[in-house]
């Protein structure tokens, strides 16, 4: 009996180290489609006067989530618009970043490293070259931690 198991147990074994080294190769393939960056749409959201507007998308990566999106600008001369985008750190900080367009012909598109947040509003304005001066939307949700 103890014969039997000493030549059983090598066999045994070997198809062990065999499923593992093929669980071990299927793990990079595993891996790196889970790592695959993830996107999430918002928008668009609109000024008051629905003169200026944005919209875009949060997508992940290795150094945490980015938000990006197009600023519009559908107002008349010596006008722009404004969008603000704030977030909420995991260190507990509010952050934000202001963008305009003045062209009223061409979006421009703006991109905002956040880091690893908890959430991001976005808020469009009516404003001149240098400041915003009212007509504002609502903040809205662009993207929330677990849904």
């Amino acid at each position: 009996m103890r014969s039997a198991a000493r030549l059983l147990l090598p066999l045994a074994a070997a198809g062990l180290s065999a499923a593992l080294a093929a669980g071990l190769a299927a793990a990079p393939a595993a891996a790196s489609a889970s790592s695959a960056a993830e996107t999430w749409e918002w928008g668009p959201t609109a000024s008051s006067d629905t003169k200026g507007w944005a919209n875009g998308h949060v997508r992940s990566g290795s150094s945490g989530l980015r938000v990006v999106g197009d600023l519009y600008d559908a107002g008349g001369a010596r006008t722009c618009s404004w969008v603000k985008i704030k977030w909420f750190t995991d260190r507990g900080k509010y952050r934000t970043a202001t963008y305009r367009n003045c062209s009223q012909s061409t979006p421009r598109t703006f991109t905002v490293n956040a880091g690893y947040m908890l959430l991001a509003e976005a808020m469009v304005c009516r404003g001149s070259a240098s400041r915003i001066t009212g007509k504002c939307s609502r903040w809205e949700r662009v993207w929330t931690q677990g849904g």
